[in-house]
């Protein structure tokens, strides 16, 4: 009994160790997928879909403030311009309450070096949306008059407006200036949200200013219209039904309009920058990317400016006769729009040969294509095609028109030449741009190095493969110092601890061997770098006519008896405010070119 007893209790024991081990083990496993579950939930779950989520979130913004402006647009009772000014009001607050944090967040992790992405923007791009900036905050200061001199009789929205604007360009400026390169590795998928409700409120912002200089242009073309004898068209009335209390008030509301294309593209212009910023949230930034780019020589550059001066001359001179002609009699309105044509035209063969010329000398250069990931140069790109949709559209349905329009006035056929110019003028500048934005850079330092053989530098494998002295003299020892402090910033600029040590430029290593080493660039480069400086001018020229008010598509009658009024300033209204941001951006990265040239 007792031996039985014994037996059957060491069974139980074994058993019961197996049974707990048994379950232990599960439990282990249990604890295991439950933890995985956990961090796929809380980890791998928001890192994959945080990009789709949150751009979800920015594009329904976005769709809710179209559909109050396409209300307002039908001037109905129950949608008013405050109910969207509130709105936008609301997105703004939002963006400063997000701005703040981000820096307070920011300012409390000082012991930490944070990332940066030195290919997300310049200096000289932040310095022109300041400026940009400056004459949003004009535009503002004329709201605030124009509120305080009708008071009486408009909402107090249109006064809040314009003060939480001001004060939403002041924070976004200083924002731009100081953190818009960081690459964001701290509460990825809250950062996310917030940078992309920065994006789309600020294409918001762009998307109003479109609207209401859209609506007053139309408004200015139907009382044209009406003066020649044209069938009377609806004119809404802008100003509020009552008297303005102060002098001013004419002069606020029309210097708004001059003002708007200035605001509208510091808008635009931001959103993308943002836009790059948002990209940049959780990746892994290269050294070798990441590397500071050398300065830019200047030498030879006389045809180029000359050409981009001239041709923005005589667009001043196009934009001031055509304002003044296409107001009086139907034949100097006419010989305005012929003088337009003939103008654009003369621009356009030049500015397609010079970006012809560039693409030629691309192509006879074997230099290798740049296929790192860049995601403000792949938003170039995309950008450069996208916004040249509404132009080729509005010269496709000019060339239709004039094709299939029965009446013939004097400009029919210099109409049909420059929509197609246009056309082909901005195939051939996106392939130029394209092209240079993604070809290796051929830094000056290392084509005199390769011309002028090795030469030693310090911490270098080459400079113990270098020949004897012979003459050299090595001047990083005369001051030791320099060189760290040349260090150093050098691993500010690139954001990190460490660096690299950059090869040194042969103005301090004088070369008594073989022949002396030319300063200049090629001739090569040269031609590169003035084509770049004439379209850059010539980008800018065709900006300033639509922007300023010079838009013979409206006026020339040919699309209009093709299409109809509604329909041809539907595609007007979408067309223009496209082709100004084509012109605009198209600036700013033949700069980059001249740049990378």
């Amino acid at each position: 009994m007792v031996e039985h007893g014994g037996l059957d209790l060491m069974c139980l024991n074994k058993s019961y160790s197996h049974s707990s081990t048994t379950s232990s083990s599960s439990s282990e496993r249990e604890k295991r997928i439950f933890t995985k579950l956990k961090v796929s939930l809380t980890e791998d779950y928001p890192q994959k879909n945080a990009e789709i989520l949150s751009g979800q979130y920015g594009t329904n913004l976005l769709l809710i403030g179209v559909s109050l402006m396409l209300a307002i647009a039908h001037h109905g009772a129950s949608v008013k311009e405050e109910h969207l000014l509130s709105f936008i009001t609301t997105l703004m607050i939002l963006q400063l309450i997000w701005m703040i944090w981000y820096i307070v967040s920011r300012d409390r992790q000082s012991n930490l070096l944070p990332e940066k992405d030195v290919h997300a923007t310049t200096c000289w791009i932040r310095g022109g949306l300041t400026l940009l900036a400056l004459l949003s905050l004009i535009m503002d200061a004329f709201r605030i008059g124009y509120f305080v001199g009708y008071r009486s009789c408009v909402s107090a929205v249109l006064g809040v407006y314009p003060i939480i604007h001001a004060t939403h360009t002041i924070a976004q400026v200083h924002f731009l200036w100081f953190h818009i390169k960081d690459v964001i590795k701290t509460f990825e998928t809250f950062e996310r949200f917030g940078v992309i409700h920065a994006v789309f409120t600020n294409l918001l912002l762009w998307c109003n200013g479109v609207m209401s200089e859209a609506e007053h242009f139309l408004n200015n073309h139907k009382r044209r219209l009406s003066s020649l004898g044209y069938v009377n068209l609806t004119i809404v009335d802008m100003e509020p039904h009552c008297n303005c209390t102060t002098s001013a008030c004419s002069m606020f509301s029309n210097s708004l309009y001059y003002l708007y294309p200035f605001n509208i593209e510091y808008h635009i212009f931001v959103s993308a920058m943002l836009f790059v910023m948002w990209k940049n949230i959780g990746r892994s930034i290269d050294l070798q990317y990441n590397r500071k780019r050398p300065a830019t020589r200047t030498q030879g550059l006389v045809v180029g400016p000359i050409l981009g001066l001239v041709a923005l001359a005589s667009t001043i001179g196009v934009l001031v006769v055509y304002i003044i002609h296409v107001e009086e009699s139907m034949d100097t309105r006419e010989s305005a729009i012929a003088m337009f044509y003939c103008y654009g035209i003369v621009m356009l063969v030049f500015m397609c040969s010079a970006g012809a010329t560039g693409l030629l000398i691309y192509r006879a250069d074997p230099m290798p294509m740049d296929t790192t990931k860049n995601p403000s140069r792949t938003l170039d790109t995309e950008i450069l095609f996208g916004s040249s949709v509404g132009s080729w559209l509005m010269s496709w349905c000019s060339v239709v028109a004039v094709t299939a329009s029965s009446s013939s006035p004097s400009y029919r056929w210099t109409n049909l030449m420059y929509s197609l110019l246009i056309v082909l003028e901005k195939y051939i500048q996106n392939l130029f741009i394209i092209e240079s934005l993604y070809r290796q850079r051929e830094d000056g330092e290392r084509v005199d190095a390769e011309a002028a053989g090795p030469v030693p530098e310090i911490f270098s494998v080459t400079s113990s493969l270098a020949p004897p002295y012979n003459g050299i003299i090595n001047r990083a020892y005369e001051n030791p110092d320099k060189g760290c402090v040349t260090l150093e910033n050098e691993q500010v600029e690139n954001g990190q601890v460490y660096g690299t040590f950059s090869p040194r430029k042969h103005s301090a290593v004088p070369l008594h061997v073989g022949n002396n080493v030319a300063e200049t660039p090629s001739k090569k480069r040269q031609i590169l770098k003035n084509i770049a400086v004439f379209l850059f001018m010539c980008n800018i020229s065709l900006w300033i006519l639509p922007a300023f008010g010079c838009r013979p598509q409206y006026d020339n009658g040919l699309e209009q008896e093709t299409f109809g009024f509604t329909i041809w300033t539907t595609v007007l209204n979408f067309a223009v405010p496209m082709n100004l941001f084509y012109r605009m951006h198209s600036v700013a990265s033949l700069f980059e070119v001249f740049r990378r040239v």
